[in-house]
């Protein structure tokens, strides 16, 4: 599993800089990113499978640490989820900031005075990530 870990990074550098030489066709380059996005989700899944069905003295070792009445695929489901509770939010607090912060500041160039408001609603789409992080810290804690 290690080698995925190392050849993942690698792989990704590797199409970003083909991409940023094959720069002059726009239409390619968006291509090529989207295939890249394809090729980074499929190695997420392989890691996610060979985790899941590691070798069995990593599970033998995680069962020995977990208690009696709770089974070894508890532990990792918890994780996992608390992976995708972060992940999830973080990126649902990026889009939001993202058209928020467009238009807050497209209101305050307009309207100075409303800079106050403009920011507690950028404020409030921040804390969509903070609340996924919430999350995640409560199912590690269950783990």
């Amino acid at each position: 599993m290690s080698t995925w870990l190392a050849v993942l990074p690698v792989l990704t550098v590797v199409v970003v800089v083909v991409l940023a030489v094959g720069r002059r066709r726009p239409g390619r380059v968006m291509r090529g990113l989207v295939w890249t996005g394809v090729l980074v989700a499929c190695a997420a899944v392989v890691l996610l499978v060979l985790a899941l069905t590691g070798a069995p003295h990593a599970v033998a070792s995680t069962a020995a640490a977990a208690p009696a009445s709770q089974p070894a695929a508890v532990n990792g489901s918890a994780l996992i989820g608390a992976a995708i509770a972060v992940a999830g939010s973080s990126l649902g607090a990026a889009l939001a900031v993202a058209y928020t912060g467009s238009a807050a500041l497209a209101a305050i160039s307009e309207r100075p005075e409303l800079f106050g408001r403009a920011m507690v609603i950028v404020g409030l789409a921040e804390g969509i990530a903070i609340y996924g992080l919430v999350v995640g810290i409560i199912l590690i804690g269950k783990a």
